[in-house]
């Protein structure tokens, strides 16, 4: 891996385990929006949620083109969670500290829900900058379209930077840019889809054993 100057994260299931289940709760708030939006059942709410993220990358973004929903109000609603299932990973904080140059969180959902997911875990200290959904003018990832004003936000160059995610799909815009690409390795079937493509340039089991090498090395070297 050459000189990094810019880490680019992804938040939900990437700087906490899946296994805590927060998603799941993000999820149910969004059956509940649905079903009041739309007037529909629970069952109903639940396969259209399915749906839109399947055929428009998001549920807001099919909720968004289908049915003209304004974002901030379902935004504002999916996040409101309850994050006492989500540990505190102190050897993570460590691992974000000694890691040489800037951190940055690259999320579908909303700066807020970043700002309370990094600060509840302790590490909004070890970043510089998040990149949400609103600042990608509501094109999720994969989009091309935010990772572009990503760079441009951040005067990022590719060649130095290095893209974590949970979806390996998310990462071929990253790869295509000439981002190196790292896959933490999820189960799901919408994480996993794409994880043999050539664009994913490393595999990794567990974030923070990893970055804690990577520090060591680079702080040895």
């Amino acid at each position: 891996m050459t000189e990094v100057e810019t880490w680019i994260f992804d938040l939900d299931n990437t700087l906490y385990p899946a296994s805590c289940r927060l998603f799941e709760q993000v999820q149910e708030r969004m059956n509940e929006f649905i079903a009041e939006f739309l007037g529909v059942g629970l069952d109903e709410a639940k396969r259209l949620r399915s749906q839109y993220f399947r055929e428009h990358g998001t549920t807001l973004s099919g909720l968004m083109k289908v049915h003209g929903l304004d974002p901030e109000r379902f935004l504002d609603h999916v996040h409101r969670i309850d994050l006492t299932a989500v540990p505190r990973d102190p050897a993570l904080a460590a691992a974000l500290a000694n890691l040489p140059g800037r951190k940055l969180v690259f999320t579908n959902g909303s700066r807020r829900h970043a700002e309370n997911v990094l600060g509840h875990l302790g590490l909004a200290p070890q970043f510089s900058g998040i990149f949400d959904i609103a600042a990608c003018g509501y094109l999720p990832k994969p989009d091309p379209a935010g990772y572009a004003a990503l760079v441009r936000r951040f005067e990022i160059i590719p060649s130095r930077t290095v893209m974590i995610e949970d979806m390996a799909k998310n990462l071929a815009p990253a790869a295509a840019l000439g981002m190196t690409t790292v896959w933490l390795r999820g189960t799901v079937d919408w994480a996993v889809e794409g994880a043999d493509a050539d664009y994913i340039h490393y595999t990794v089991d567990a974030l923070t054993p990893w970055l804690a090498g990577i520090a060591a090395d680079r702080g040895s070297g």
